[in-house]
């Protein structure tokens, strides 16, 4: 198994990085280059325990001339001008390949900032964190940031994450939406329902939020958090998610166009088509553009089934990989034989979260599992 570990541009230009990714083995280091907000904890450091992304923001130059009505911020907590292409040249001068990390549609200070382009659900309520593939402005965005995030690079792969909706149930500020969704809910309060999206659908935009509407309130009065399914008319479900994959597939053939030919595209997905988040539903169109199809592998209670599924699904010559992580609050009781099951149904790489993330205290699980895969 190939493995790919990740890490922060601020990780891998601490003292000691280079060292450590080297003795773990890992066959190449995705650096994001771009990436959401977030508290980010840096045990091996000797000078701080946290680096605080206040905002989303790009981690190489932001050139004026590079943007349309859409522009990432710079990271104001970064001393460097360009951390993330300092960290990729970094990896590459000593022998160890690296990855571009490319978030794509979730960017918070952005949504607040211009919420027409953001989700909105059918309430009318704005999803900040979410830009919607459905807008033009928000595809011409992710194609600069793909474009001015490997300019100039020596890449292995580039990772895209996000790259399609995000929905209802994400982290946000102080998150406390956690556990009162049932699955059927979340899933309805995803669908975009924003003037771009609805002006693709078959049916009156204003009846398609009011049903979807009135089928969330139906729901929730159920009280029952475990279902699974709506009562729409299939003829709206598969209308709704037409338009989804649409926006979807013409979001990554921006992308797509920007990257030179031969590029090695590691797409982060879902079999479910309505799954929404930093790995989106795939749509039947990606399977021809990525060359590796990365799925969430962080609960070992359902990570090797849906490896398999995956597996039986997609072509032979698009890998599988899974995402697992080596930071949860409770660790993989045994992280090799997780490993093992994963290469047995199908997986060809493993992708390890996180190498900054995980300190002296979780680097051995971080050893074990590249051995691991290794071996398989």
């Amino acid at each position: 198994m190939k493995v790919t570990g990740y890490a922060y541009p601020w990780d891998v230009l601490e003292d000691g990085f280079v060292d450590r990714a080297r003795g773990l083995g890992v066959d190449e280091v995705a650096v994001a280059l771009s990436y959401h907000s977030t508290r980010a904890a840096t045990p091996w450091s000797a000078s701080r325990t946290a680096v605080v992304a206040r905002h989303a923001a790009f981690h190489r130059p932001v050139r004026p001339d590079a943007w349309g009505s859409l522009r990432p911020s710079t990271p104001d907590w970064s001393t460097a001008p360009d951390s993330g292409g300092d960290a990729v040249r970094l990896l590459n001068e000593a022998g160890i390949p690296a990855a571009a990390w490319i978030v794509l549609t979730h960017n918070s200070q952005l949504g607040y900032a211009h919420p027409d382009v953001a989700v909105r659900n059918c309430f009318g309520e704005v999803y900040p964190w979410a830009l919607c593939p459905s807008q033009p402005a928000v595809r011409e965005y992710a194609a600069a940031m793909t474009a001015e995030a490997v300019a100039g690079l020596e890449l292995s792969s580039v990772v895209l994450e996000a790259c399609g909706p995000l929905g209802a149930v994400h982290q946000h500020q102080h998150e406390k939406t956690d556990g009162v969704w049932a699955p059927a809910v979340a899933r309805l309060l995803s669908i975009c329902c924003c003037d771009a999206c609805a002006s693709s659908w078959d049916v009156d935009a204003d009846t398609v939020r009011a049903q979807l509407v009135e089928e969330v309130r139906r729901l929730v009065a159920t009280g029952d958090l475990g279902v699974t399914a709506d009562a729409l008319p299939d003829s709206l479900r598969q209308d709704l998610l037409f338009t989804r994959q649409k926006a979807t597939d013409l979001l990554r053939a921006a992308v797509l166009a920007t990257l030179p030919a031969g590029t090695r595209i590691v797409l982060h997905g879902a079999l479910d088509p309505w799954v929404t988040g930093a790995l989106p539903g795939l749509t039947p169109g990606a399977i021809d553009d990525a060359d590796s199809v990365v799925l969430f592998g962080w609960a070992p209670a359902t990570g090797a089934d849906a490896v398999a599924a995956a597996r039986e699904a997609l072509p032979e010559r698009v890998a599988i990989g899974s995402y697992i992580t080596a930071v949860a609050a409770a660790p993989v009781p045994d992280i090799a034989a997780y490993v093992g099951e994963l290469a047995k149904a199908g997986a060809a790489e493993l992708h390890l979260y996180h190498l900054g993330l995980a300190g002296p205290g979780r680097w051995r699980d971080l050893d074990t599992a590249t051995a691991a895969a290794h071996e398989n």
